[in-house]
Parts: C-alpha cells; sequence; structure tokens
C-alpha cells in the first residue's frame, strides 16, 4: 500500500512537473520571441530595412550590429602596382591589409579582380550569396569583379591578422568601393 502511494505520488507530481515545465518553456519561448522581435525592430529602426546605414551593417548570425561603429577599421598599404604587358589600360596592384584585433571592414566591392591570401592571423568574410567563412593563415580567396563584399573580420580580439590582396583592375579603377 505504501509502494502504490508512493507510485501514485510520484506520477501525480511527475504529471504536475511535467505540465508546469512545459507551460514554462512555453512562457519562456514566448517571452524570448518577444524580446528577439523588440531588438530586431530597434534595430530596423535604427538600421533601416536595408539592414545599412551609417556605415552599419546588420550580419549574418547577428541580432544588431550598431557596436561596430567602435570596432577598429582595417587599413591598407599598396606595397606594389605594375602595368600588365600586352593588355593595355591594365594593371596588377598588391595591397597589404592589416586588421587590428577585433577589426571590421564593411560591405564593399572592387572595381577589379581579387585574388585574397591570408598572411598572418583569422579572418572571418562573406561574399553576397556565398555563407561566411573562416580563414587562416595560408589560405585564399577570389573576389570576381564587381561582387559584393559583405563583411571581413578579424576574429581575436587580441592578435592582429594580415591579409595580402592582388587586384587586376583597369588604369584608374577604385580598388575598394565602400557602401
Amino acid at each position: 500500500m505504501i509502494r502504490v502511494g508512493y507510485g501514485g505520488a510520484m506520477r501525480a507530481v511527475g504529471f504536475r512537473f511535467r505540465r508546469f515545465v512545459w507551460s514554462d518553456l512555453g512562457y519562456l519561448a514566448a517571452v524570448g520571441l518577444a524580446a528577439a522581435a523588440f531588438v530586431w525592430a530597434d534595430c530596423t529602426t535604427l538600421l533601416g530595412p536595408s539592414g545599412r546605414a551609417g556605415g552599419l551593417t546588420r550580419l549574418p548570425g547577428t541580432m544588431c550590429s550598431s557596436h561596430l561603429a567602435d570596432r577598429p577599421r582595417t587599413s591598407t598599404t599598396i606595397i606594389s602596382s605594375a602595368a600588365l604587358v600586352g593588355h593595355p589600360g591594365r594593371r596588377l596592384t598588391a595591397m597589404l591589409v592589416e586588421f587590428p584585433p577585433n577589426a571590421y571592414s564593411p560591405s564593399h566591392h572592387h572595381e577589379a579582380a581579387v585574388f585574397v591570401y591570408v598572411l598572418k592571423g583569422t579572418i572571418r568574410s562573406q561574399l553576397q550569396g556565398e555563407p561566411a567563412k573562416v580563414l587562416g593563415s595560408g589560405d585564399s580567396f577570389h573576389e570576381p569583379e564587381g561582387s559584393i563584399h559583405l563583411f571581413a573580420e578579424n576574429t581575436s580580439e587580441t592578435e592582429p591578422a594580415l591579409v595580402l590582396a592582388v587586384f587586376v583592375h583597369d588604369e584608374g579603377a577604385r580598388l575598394v568601393v565602400y557602401h
């Protein structure tokens, strides 16, 4: 009789517990979704429906990236540029792109085809229509002329990253055009 009472009590408590957990989880989920919708709406107000304003961009995987304005930017140094023999009006230009710790480069495109090689550190980068990629020292990728580079960032908050970008372009082309 004690055993049956104990089992019955456990079943009753178990039933109440399951009902409590599911209703509690449902409540928490509703509150969480409402909070997410509020934050997203606030980002849309701040950034506009395109997700961009004042150089700020909504990144994939983030709710709102208005904090990007506070992040360090990349710096560039052209290390070589030469006319392409046999291709009048075309040039080959090599550029170092330095990513200080936590640096971010916003949406841009190039009036050139670009080959990018990571010399040091790790960056995260995304071209429009492709998933974001994490690239480390020795990794490379190609950007066709005019493709939209949604962002590039240093994944480390303590170590710099260094990238070599090699452009094939028309004479007078803008190598980086920020959106």
